[in-house]
């Protein structure tokens, strides 16, 4: 049985399904990646799948553009004939659920790893593509498999008519190695609470910098690092300007992104994303697993992996205040620190490994290809 796994970056493929990939391939499938040409792209060829370069933009506007890029996904699914693809990011799941219709491929699985910038911000542009997107949502997931990271994001696009109940999948993230992202007792220095994450304003890294701010007024005695890059497709990519500016004034430190996260994640005491809506944030389930405690937001997909309490905090979202509280109770009690660290890794191992979400996920197909 061959299937594709399709992604609009090479990037995302190799560092959030590369797992799953494996998974399959051990299963006997033949897996083949698709995705646009980046520096991962031979890193696949070593690990020895097929790779097909995607013709594509993330941020293309351009309706010849975006019908050739239509036009390449068909051309692909037509040369390859899978018997199932299974897609991820929201263009891909549109243009490549139309393509694949279209040239007669069923099943369909589709992947919505959380809601983007389109869904979650309230601006102009946002609520505009909002009147796009919807009807070809529709369309495009007419029929298909749909896999959701949370309840939240299952139940909005139920609401909106974008799926019907038989077609709901809820899988609780991408899966992690629970034996490579072991526990890691931190480092015996000035406590350091990290935001991993791509620097966009709806990940709250502007609410992250406001409670840096407030807790290093006080005189007490903690780091603050940005561990991420911009975003340059996204309209909610924070400006290099204003990173530096936050740089200057000594309150957080930008540490750009890190490829290796197990090492970056060694190197801290807390871990924080107070973003304002996720798919399921792999980042804080390998935090969880390496036993760190986390402060995050009361939101879709970050409370799933945050019992509130027990492993971390759930705070409000665009709330700084609130957010430094929480991190400054976590900052002043080491004691606490590590008995919610131990609480994550007993909830990651126990909910969050890869083996029980890539079989989970394989079941989907199994479904999927039921019902041709």
């Amino acid at each position: 049985m061959k299937v594709l796994l399709v992604a609009n970056t090479d990037w995302y493929l190799y560092n959030f399904r590369i797992d799953l990939a494996c998974h399959l391939k051990s299963q006997g499938w033949d897996v083949v990646l698709v995705a646009p040409k980046g520096k991962y792209s031979e890193r696949f060829k070593e690990l020895g799948f097929r790779y097909i370069p995607l013709e594509f933009s993330r941020k293309g506007i351009n309706p010849l553009q975006e019908l050739a890029t239509l036009r390449h996904f068909e051309k692909i699914y037509d040369q390859e004939k899978p018997d199932l693809v299974h897609q991820f990011t929201i263009k891909c799941v549109i243009y490549g659920s139309l393509a694949a219709k279209r040239i007669g491929i069923i099943p369909i699985v589709n992947s919505i790893t959380g809601l983007g910038f389109i869904y979650v911000s309230e601006g102009l542009i946002a609520r505009s593509l909002r009147k796009i997107v919807n009807p070809l949502y529709r369309k495009a997931l007419k029929g298909t498999q749909v896999i959701f990271e949370n309840s939240d994001d299952a139940a909005l696009f139920l609401e909106r008519k974008f799926v019907t109940p038989d077609q709901v999948n809820i899988i609780l993230g991408t899966g992690i190695d629970t034996k490579k992202f072991k526990p890691i007792p931190p480092p015996e220095s000035v406590p350091l609470v990290i935001l991993p994450s791509r620097l966009l304003w709806d990940k709250g890294v502007g609410e992250f910098v406001e409670a840096a701010t407030m807790i290093r007024s006080k005189g007490i005695n903690a780091r603050f690092a940005l561990v991420g890059k911009k975003d340059e497709g996204n309209p909610s990519s924070i400006s290099f300007e204003q990173l530096t500016q936050w740089q200057k004034e000594g309150n957080v430190e930008w540490w750009g992104w890190q490829e290796d996260i197990l090492t970056t994640l060694s190197l801290s005491d807390i871990v924080c994303l107070p973003s304002y809506r996720e798919g399921l944030p792999k980042v804080l389930i390998e935090a969880a697993s390496c036993s760190r405690p986390i402060v995050t937001t009361d939101t879709a997909g970050c409370r799933e992996v945050v019992a509130n309490g027990v492993n971390g905090y759930l705070v409000p979202v665009k709330n700084a205040a609130e957010l430094a509280a929480a991190l400054e109770k976590l900052l002043l009690d080491p004691v606490l620190r590590k008995k919610m660290g131990q609480a994550g890794r007993k909830r990651a191992v126990e909910l969050f490994a890869n083996e029980k979400v890539n079989n989970q996920i394989e079941a989907v197909y199994q479904k999927g290809l039921s019902l041709r």
